[in-house]
């Protein structure tokens, strides 16, 4: 059985499909959502509880410290490696989530060019006099295609784009490969819903994360160096947080702000992932996804 993965914007019901799938083919879930690779951080990004799981053994989740960067790089390199030991062991991988460059990272040929400490420095310097706003302008003025997959907030990623570019001389986005056969052949599905339900969706997913504890949670990781990391830090409801906590305290407002950051956040992701025609879309919406994900999965 070749591996599967379950793909699409946030809040479509990705998580309960992949396990149901894992449950019915004898699988395990591989995580790739970046910010689930963050040990303590669950209810922020809707990490599925253990008791949810139905005893299925889910991959990379918890891995790193909130202090710790994640990586693109390092996660192909683990996520690829854990791919290989379950299909060795006969168990079907089935690999879910949002973050489209960590999808790609471990199903295409996506390479990754080297670092230049001045240059990276130089350009850290820049953004913090000019903002993320200004520096993901000048990325769109040398690279488009890296501008339009890459979030004007998220300045990590930017610098990273910029750094390649001067490095190599070569836009970022040349280093995204054309989707050819992915990975093991893997099975892309894709779970979308229509544009207003998901925007109700995701604001339900918001309230519920603040009444469950989102700013408590934000409380508990400073004293683990929230806001040392430079990856976790800046994650949706988590940023938001952190900046009320500093501020005014108004969670209410910090509450408004994730979700309009996280609807953003979701047509980026439809964008990213729509572009990609090996992807089979279905309806979250529909009857029986499971079934109807099983029915192209063994067709």
């Amino acid at each position: 059985m070749r591996p599967v993965a379950v793909v699409g914007p946030t809040a479509t019901g990705k998580s309960e499909l992949a396990v149901e799938l894992a449950v019915a083919l004898g699988g395990a879930v591989i995580n790739a959502d970046a910010m689930q690779l963050y040990r303590g951080m669950d209810i922020g990004t809707a990490k599925m509880p253990v008791s949810e799981r139905r005893g299925v053994d889910h991959h990379l989740l918890d891995v790193l410290e909130v202090t710790e960067t994640a990586s693109v790089a390092a996660y192909q390199r683990d996520a690829r490696a854990r791919m290989d030991e379950l299909l060795a062991a006969g168990t079907v991988p089935v690999l879910c989530g949002g973050s489209g460059l960590y999808i790609q990272a471990v199903l295409d040929d996506l390479r990754f060019p080297g670092t230049d400490p001045d240059v990276r420095m130089r350009l850290e310097r820049e953004a913090e006099e000019v903002g993320a706003q200004a520096m993901h302008r000048r990325l769109a003025e040398s690279d488009p295609a890296a501008a339009g997959s890459i979030l004007p907030s998220n300045a990590r990623r930017i610098i990273r784009a910029l750094e390649v570019i001067e490095i190599t001389g070569r836009p970022f986005s040349a280093n995204l490969p054309e989707p050819a056969e992915p990975r093991h052949g893997t099975i892309l599905i894709g779970v979308d819903r229509d544009v207003d339900e998901l925007d109700r969706r995701v604001d339900s997913r918001v309230e519920g994360m603040f009444s469950a504890g989102l700013v408590d949670e934000v409380r508990q990781l400073l004293d683990r160096g929230l806001r040392e990391g430079r990856t976790a830090s800046r994650a949706l409801g988590y940023r938001q947080v952190l900046a009320e906590l500093d501020g005014a305290g108004d969670m209410r407002a910090a509450a408004d702000a994730t979700a309009r950051a996280t609807r953003r956040f979701v047509r980026k992701q439809r964008s990213w992932f729509r572009r990609d025609n090996r992807i089979t879309w279905l309806d979250g919406r529909g009857t029986d996804l499971t079934g109807r994900a099983l029915e192209h999965v063994t067709s």
